[in-house]
């Protein structure tokens, strides 16, 4: 009888063993886990050899000055020619109606030079670089192909450099950091309606079958020191991707002690149409 009482006891012991050992991982947005799209991030290059790095400055040195484009420096001469051909032309005619008629046929051949030459001569305009925002509803195009190099699933949190030229990372980290708070209030509040607006169908489902595990019982989740970092951006397919890496500390109730945590964010973006910037997964970096 002893013998079966140890042995239940035991049991039940090791039955709370194998429950988390803190509450965040049941109640952070996600739960602590893998959840929706999972994908390797590209690792960051590593930094260039002292040697490199001091060589770069004197090649740049090197470098003679660009010449200063010709612009209207033919514009003078040619108009000195086209007004000594038409005082030539006026003095073999005679006449002060030959003189008028010189004049506008000087004046027809000069606007003609100036307008060739502002055609010809005016530098090209650089395309400008697409803009990315947050959330939004903008329509983009594909941008350049970016290469991947597969690497950690974790990833880093080293600042981005796998991305298209031109994008906003300033921005777009921002905004990233705005939301993550914004989506641990909705999660907290079991606010479904704005989590199925800014993620995909498959995580909301995930999300919701968390929100209705805890039956309406209300909860709070504190993040301190929030630090963001966009890790790359890249197009497969017809879909726009970023990984965003978050690392900071959450705590859930007051007599609870604040946890460190490290995971990745993927967002998609269809390449055509407005549908926006939506939370695809949510990845452990540890």
């Amino acid at each position: 009888m002893n013998y079966m009482v140890a042995l239940l006891a035991s049991l039940f012991v090791a039955g709370f063993a194998l429950l988390p050992d803190d509450a965040e991982a049941a109640r952070r947005l996600g739960g602590a886990r893998n959840l929706g799209a999972q994908r390797q991030v590209t690792p960051p290059p590593q930094k260039a050899a002292p040697a490199q790095q001091q060589a770069a400055p004197a090649n740049n040195a090197a470098k003679p000055a660009a010449p200063a484009p010709a612009g209207n420096r033919w514009l003078g001469p040619l108009a000195g020619l086209a007004a000594g051909l038409g005082l030539g032309w006026l003095l073999s005619q005679g006449g002060f109606g030959a003189l008028l008629s010189a004049l506008v046929l000087a004046l027809l051949v000069g606007v003609a030079i100036f307008a060739l030459l502002r055609i010809f001569g005016k530098p090209r305009s650089q395309a400008q670089p697409m803009q990315y925002a947050s959330l939004g509803r903008e329509p983009v195009s594909a941008p350049p192909a970016a290469p991947r190099v597969l690497g950690s699933a974790g990833g880093t949190a080293a600042p981005a450099l796998n991305v298209p030229a031109g994008f906003d990372v300033a921005g777009f980290v921002k905004q990233a950091r705005l939301n993550f708070m914004r989506l641990q209030a909705a999660n907290d509040r079991g606010d479904l309606e704005t989590l199925r607006d800014v993620t995909t169908e498959e995580l909301f489902n995930e999300l919701s079958a968390d929100v209705a595990s805890r039956q309406g019982k209300p909860q709070q989740t504190d993040v301190a020191g929030l630090e963001a970092s966009l890790l790359e951006v890249t197009t497969d397919g017809d879909t726009h991707w970023a990984s965003v890496s978050f690392q900071g500390t959450v705590r859930d109730d007051d007599s609870g002690a604040a946890t460190p945590f490290h995971e990745i964010w993927h967002l998609q973006k269809a390449v055509k149409g407005d549908s926006g910037w939506l939370l695809a997964g949510i990845q452990q970096a540890s």
